[in-house]
């Protein structure tokens, strides 16, 4: 009886000391908590809007046949109708963000990352005092 006590014990113990650790390992505010694929493999795939909306209104039919592509050599593209460039893409700040740069009609951007898991990739950037925030899906 005494040793079931202690077993228990130990284990709520364990859970209360690395339950708050873990949650501290979350490096984007809408997740994952955890993944067994690499950041780069997350990214690197072709992406296509899901929703996208501008200072919090939904615009996504705007952007109905936008895509964007990223490859592990960290090359970058994106198409939306007859318009499409390419430039590079690397992280920044830790991971937590992507910087966009030499990118063909597209200035650079700092896509600040929400989300990033293997079919789902949200982010958000800056155009001026515009929200540009991307839900992105394979």
């Amino acid at each position: 009886m005494k040793t079931k006590i202690r077993t228990s014990l130990l284990v709520l113990l364990l859970a209360v000391t690395i339950l708050p650790c873990l949650q501290g390992c979350q490096k984007y505010p809408d997740g994952p908590f955890i993944s067994f694929h690499t950041r780069t493999e997350r990214v690197a795939q072709t992406w296509r809007v899901d929703n996208f909306s501008k200072n919090g209104n939904d615009n996504t039919s705007a952007y109905s046949n936008y895509s964007e592509t990223y490859t592990k050599q960290g090359s970058y593209s994106y198409s939306w109708g007859i318009f499409n460039g390419s430039g590079t893409w690397g992280f920044t700040n830790k991971d937590s963000d992507i910087e966009l740069s030499g990118i063909s009609n597209q200035a650079n951007h700092t896509l600040i990352i929400l989300k990033l898991e293997q079919n789902a990739f949200w982010y958000y950037y800056m155009d001026g005092n515009d929200r540009m925030e991307f839900h992105m899906v394979r």
